[in-house]
């Protein structure tokens, strides 16, 4: 084996968007070594019987397109990089310049093409390129935007394109002198789209009479279906070879196939070892596994037997949604909800089935929710993802008796956490394996079709309380790659295909690793099937994408229509009711289009597809999650309540202040590029002509829907710990629980759609860990017995922490930080009510760009504005009077005062005189008397609002 080649891995890029929310959980720290020429020895691969074979892990090929690798002169190694791109039939792009050279392609069915001093060995194929000094086509630069620039090279049109893929490709320069000075692989997706692009049946399909199978595999010498009766041991039942017809393999196969498993052998050139391996993977359309992917299960999902009672009439029992702007999304952890939940069985804590209750803790606290107005639990990944075993029994634990007794700021809690968090039950998720079959860890039993059918009771449970589900989707990468990863799968099936790569030929890894390619046909055609699949086999109402910008605007518009066409006559749900989201951040490979039209914040605009608005976020909370964890914004003291952070001058912080505040207004009015206000130098402004402090336009949405508004998610701080991380040491935990609730008054009744994260209404702690992907249940708990927020556990763990440690430990260590019991149950009730009151009133949840504009006035405005406070109107019409519709039966005019300020704030406005505006209804009858003191006087148009405080006032209709 030839010595490791050290290859530096790709650091995340800064988004020209404030501070998005990466996923740096997954990214290793050191730099990644990749092993040369790696071939098993054929002893090793005879059989393939209880699992995967055991070979050492491929390491990925990681590098950056703006660091490229570089190799001192022509060797073997040469050929693992792929410069060159066959991009259709008859064109290869190479970013060489020939001159009164040549080039050549060379071809090995049997991977023994080996560089010398001469050029190339050991070929069955030399074919001599001429290049076209037209360059590229159209069509193949609009595919491939990043290789503009390159030269095209002709191919005879006569050429077998369709046997050559399936070799190993090369392709050499020599000078004029005949001497070879180039050599480089190819990266194949453009041919292969063009050749093999396919729109039939994928995966295993079931008759009466029998099962089929399909797996697109152009690039393969060879496909075999090993099956197995058991779910891990023992030898193939019987090894079935496929039938290859324009790059699908297929077989008939009995019926009674049902209920056992089968796994693929994977006959194919892999570019990461330079030899024809033979690949063991499951099915890329997978819909049923066994513990840990080892086998895929054969399983029919419209079979009676997996169906639980009153799955088919599912559809119509679901709480209606008259539009998405009436939509209120609730981020969820599935193993957060009740793995401490002690009025939950112990076998059904921390899974599926604790959704399917009635009468939990958690069941009851999600039931108030949405009685409130709370409408879809956003789930984090469901998928069949890595780094949790399925099989419980193999988990490791802690003793929380003995974490219990430590200090609120020992390190000794997470020292234990860590030491088993690569064992234990805990991971977010966001590290997929197969896209299509839900995790066996939340499942009662990991093998055989139990997840399917305790996934559908979660569905189900969730819906008879009144709330609909939308999954967390990741299909921005994956976690493993190579032919030897017992996690790998895509990248056995079809090499160098599903992944994207740089100008060199090594996988992108800008989301952390292992990005994936969206613009090749064949990956969006399995992102949409598997969408389809979870919304007609599971019923599901939404999906999140995480890092969405990292896929295609088309890719995002594709699913959107096909999600849209399901009807419940024909699939049993209604696709018009799936609403789509996303994290739009424009970074990395795919930043400014660089691989085609991205589904980017900018670029989704009129799609109706949302994403989240981390505008609103930075602005009230200060600086961004990779900023200076001291850095004050709206919310959080800036100006008003220093904290002993250098902000700068007072003119500089009151500057920042009224920057933030346009910031919120704009995200108030959903973001919308189009929306006209005042900014806070008296000028009149489009959202889009609001600018961040990085000079990035603030609004860039063209409806509501398009916007998720948000100020806490999974990743970062909580809520709560930001809150005490930012503001002053001396203030109280009152003040810090009513900045908490401050913060998600906003975000409710705010235009556009409203996201919150599980515990922000019950000022949820991680005790300040940053990034909770890995830190086990201990650092996650949530309580809804309303006994503890989880504040002072502990300095959370060492990898994310530490640099903060000196901020954070003289936070846990003070007793008064820490919330008590009424504190959390009076932070339960004001959110409840800021919902209730979002959903009191039409006006609160506007449909449309224009209603939005009509109706919207924010009064606190220009270079005279009182700091800390904004005054937002919203107004509607009467019926039979010329103007504005009539939305609300009940008020016709609403104002909200949002007062950040330590102290009572007045605000007066001669437009707002003379009205006959009185404190909401809910306020007035909640047990919050704070907000009571909130007084309107109509003579002068005067608001009185009590510190950190929302209030709302109403105008109600004469009977």
């Amino acid at each position: 084996m030839a010595d490791a080649l050290r290859v530096p891995f790709s650091v995340l890029q800064s988004s020209p968007s404030p501070s998005p929310l990466f996923k740096p959980r997954l990214c290793p720290l050191t730099p990644l070594r990749r092993r040369l020429h790696l071939k098993p020895s054929p002893l090793l691969l005879p059989l393939f019987s209880s699992s995967f074979p055991s070979f050492p892990r491929q390491p990925l090929h990681c590098s950056s397109s703006s660091m490229p690798l570089q190799l001192s002169s022509l060797s073997q190694d040469s050929l693992l990089f792929s410069r060159a791109y066959w991009v259709t039939k008859t064109v290869i792009a190479w970013n060489v310049d020939v001159g009164e050279g040549s080039c050549y392609l060379y071809a090995s069915k049997v991977a023994a093409l080996s560089v010398t001093d001469n050029g190339i060995q050991g070929h069955d194929l030399e074919i001599k390129l001429e290049e076209d000094s037209s360059g590229l086509p159209p069509n193949v630069i609009e595919k491939f935007p990043h290789i503009r620039d390159y030269r095209a090279f002709k191919l005879p049109p006569t050429l077998d394109a369709k046997n050559l893929v399936k070799c190993q490709l090369a392709v050499t320069e020599f000078n004029s002198r005949g001497k070879c000075s180039n050599v480089t692989g190819l990266q194949l997706p453009g041919i292969l789209d063009e050749l093999f692009s396919y729109d039939g049946p994928l995966g295993a399909l079931y008759s009466a009479e029998a099962v089929s199978l399909y797996l697109w595999a152009p690039t393969a010498q060879a496909v075999d279906a090993h099956i197995y009766k058991d779910p891990v041991v023992g030898s193939p039942l019987e090894i079935i070879p496929l039938e290859e017809t324009n790059g699908v393999w297929s077989t008939k196969g009995p019926k009674s196939w049902e209920g056992c498993y089968y796994v693929y052998e994977v006959s194919v050139y892999h570019p990461s070892t330079l030899h024809i391996e033979k690949c063991y993977a499951n099915d890329p359309h997978a819909r049923g596994l066994s513990a840990d992917g080892r086998r895929t299960l054969f399983v029919d999902l419209d079979a009676d037997d997996i169906k639980p009672e009153g799955w088919n009439e599912l559809a119509d029992m679901k709480r209606d949604i008259p539009s998405f702007s009436d939509i209120s999304l609730y981020e969820l952890h599935i193993r957060d909800f009740s793995a401490n939940d002690e009025t939950v069985s112990r076998d059904f804590r921390g899974g599926y089935m604790a959704f399917a209750l009635q009468d939990s803790a958690g069941i009851l606290h999600l039931k108030k929710l949405s009685e409130a107005g709370i409408t879809h639990v956003h789930l984090l990944p469901t998928f069949q993802f890595a780094a949790v075993d399925d099989e419980r029994k193999n988990w490791k634990y802690v003793d929380s008796m003995i974490l219990e007794k430590l200090p609120p700021d020992s390190a000794e809690q997470q020292a234990q956490i860590t030491a088993i968090k690569d064992d234990d039950a805990y991971n977010w998720g966001y590290n997929p394996v197969l896209w299509g079959v839900p995790k066996g860890s939340y499942a009662s039993n990991p093998n055989g079709p139990c997840r399917i059918i305790e996934f559908r009771k979660m569905i189900q449970g969730l819906a008879h309380i009144g709330l609909r589900v939308v999954l967390d989707v990741v299909y921005n990468h994956l976690h493993a790659n190579g032919p030897f990863d017992k996690d790998s799968v895509l990248d056995k099936i079809v090499p160098g295909y599903y992944l994207r790569r740089n100008t060199d030929g090594f996988i992108e890894n800008s989301t952390c690793v292992n990005n994936t390619a969206s613009e090749h046909y064949m990956v969006e055609r399995l992102i949409i099937d598997d969408l389809l699949s979870w919304a007609i086999n599971y019923k599901v109402d939404g999906f999140r994408f995480d890092l969405m910008g990292h896929i295609m605007k088309r890719t995002m518009v594709k699913a959107k229509d096909a999600l849209c066409s399901l009807t419940k006559e024909r699939d049993g749900v209604d696709g018009s009711r799936i609403y789509l989201y996303g994290e739009g951040w424009d970074f990395g490979e795919v930043a400014k289009n660089g691989r085609g039209i991205n589904a980017s914040q900018f670029n989704i605009g009129g799609t109706g597809i949302g994403s989240f608005n981390d505008r609103i976020r930075d602005a009230m909370l200060g600086g961004s999650p990779f900023g200076h964890p001291l850095q004050q914004g709206f919310v959080t003291g800036l100006l008003l309540e220093p904290n002993g952070h250098d902000h700068g001058t007072k003119d500089d912080e009151k500057a920042m202040l009224a920057s933030a505040k346009d910031h919120i207004q704009v995200g108030m009015a959903a973001n919308l590029r189009d929306f006209v206000l005042t900014d806070f130098e008296g000028k009149e402004r489009k959202g889009s002509e609001v600018l961040s402090f990085g000079g990035t336009p603030v609004g860039y949405a063209l409806c509501p829907t398009e916007t998720v508004n948000y100020v806490s998610a999974h990743d970062n701080e909580t809520l709560f710990d930001i809150i005490s991380l930012k503001t002053p040491v001396e203030i109280s935990v009152e003040d810090r629980c009513r900045m908490n609730h401050f913060a998600t008054s906003v975000i409710a009744l705010t235009q556009g759609i409203p996201f919150f994260h599980a515990g922000d209404e019950m000022l949820r702690s991680k005790s300040l860990d940053r990034d909770s992907y890995n830190s086990g249940d201990w650092f996650n708990r949530l309580d809804f017995m309303y006994n503890s927020n989880n504040w002072g556990v502990g300095l959370p763990p060492k990898e994310k922490n530490e640099h903060s440690w000196p901020l954070i430990q003289p936070r846990l260590a003070n007793p008064s930080f820490k919330p008590q019991r009424s504190h959390i149950l009076e932070a339960v009730e004001n959110f409840t009510n800021v919902l209730r009151i979002r959903y009191s009133s039409p006006l609160f949840r506007l449909r449309t760009e224009n209603a939005i504009q009509e109706r919207v006035r924010f009064h606190n405005t220009g270079p005279s504005w009182v700091p800390g406070i904004i005054v937002i109107s919203i107004e509607d019409g009467n019926e039979g009077v010329p103007g504005l519709s009539q939305l609300d039966p009940i008020f016709s005019y609403i104002v909200v005062v949002f007062n950040a300020c330590p102290t009572e704030a007045s605000f007066s406005s001669p437009t707002l005189q003379g009205r006959t505006l009185q404190l909401h209804p809910i306020q007035v009858k909640s047990s919050d008397e704070t907000v009571k003191k909130s007084s309107y006087d109509a003579s002068s148009g005067c608001f009185t609002v009590p510190a950190r405080t929302t209030s709302v006032f109403v105008e109600s209709r004469k009977a």
